[in-house]
């Protein structure tokens, strides 16, 4: 069966703006769901909402020890550095088997909220600690994770979502989320094509993927960005298509967040719609 793809990314050299074609909230009348209203409404305006005290202080306290024991003992391609360095920076597939990642996957507020937003089941299509450590932690540019997802592993449809559950204090100065609300309305398509294996160098350093500064200049002047400022325990729930980054840790204050991604197991994954060879299944369930 022939896909047909609404949403084309690196398959020219000229760089468009893109009118989304799927709902944001697939169902709000899901019974059940632990988001209310005003939650709801708030995620299709803006793109994003921030759940508060998801876990109490203590537990995100422990939980981030934990993860800074699973990030240096690391080893393998799932243990991604930062750019020319050999400091962590993230570390995949949490969700899969182990013990103290895993339940936050599976169960709970945050499987409930997805199911509830895309209206369907959900499954992990991603999951990965991102250490943001202090004084060396690095950004990471501007870009709508569909792009990536939808190129460069096969999601056809914007029916999926990100978790960032924050194990620090998420503060204006230390690394933070950065989000143009609004911006998840439209697409922006890249130019250029992808090489086999970008991933081996993207995860450190993206290039490809890259929306145009004009692009987001004029998504910016729509609307405003945003630094997601949240306590440990609290977690910011954000649309596949909304346009994010993070800057520089220069601070002396580690930021380290646990992210998963929810996808509905209605828009299961196809070939990669850039031509290229599929990602590893840690990186894009299927």
């Amino acid at each position: 069966m022939t896909i047909i793809d609404r949403y084309p990314s690196r398959v020219g050299a000229v760089p468009e703006i893109i009118e989304r074609h799927d709902p944001v909230v697939w169902n709000a009348e899901i019974d059940g769901g632990p988001l209310s209203a005003e939650q709801l409404a708030h995620y299709a305006d803006a793109g994003y909402v921030i759940i508060e005290d998801v876990l109490t202080s203590d537990e995100a306290e422990r939980l981030n020890a934990y993860a800074q024991e699973l990030i240096d003992a690391a080893e393998g391609a799932i243990a991604v550095n930062e750019p020319d360095s050999s400091q962590r920076r993230s570390l995949f597939a949490v969700h899969e088997s182990d013990p103290k990642f895993s339940p936050l996957t599976r169960t709970g507020l945050l499987a409930a909220a997805a199911r509830q937003i895309l209206g369907s089941g959900v499954y992990v299509h991603q999951s990965r600690i991102n250490c943001k450590r202090a004084f060396v932690g690095k950004a990471f540019p501007w870009h709508s994770d569909f792009e990536t997802w939808h190129v460069e592993d096969g999601m056809p449809a914007m029916r999926a979502l990100s978790c960032s559950l924050a194990l620090t204090e998420n503060t204006a100065i230390n690394g933070p989320l950065m989000v143009i609300p609004g911006s998840h309305r439209s697409y922006a398509s890249c130019a250029g094509r992808t090489p086999e294996r970008h991933f081996e160098e993207s995860l450190r350093r993206q290039s490809y993927g890259v929306p145009e500064d004009a692009h987001l200049s004029a998504m910016a002047q729509e609307s405003e960005i945003v630094a997601v400022k949240m306590r440990p325990g609290s977690v910011c729930m954000f649309d596949c298509n909304l346009m994010h980054g993070s800057p520089n840790n220069m601070t002396p204050y580690d930021r380290t967040n646990l992210f998963v991604v929810f996808n509905s197991v209605a828009n299961r994954l196809v070939e990669p719609f850039g031509g290229t060879e599929p990602r590893p299944t840690y990186l894009a369930s299927r």
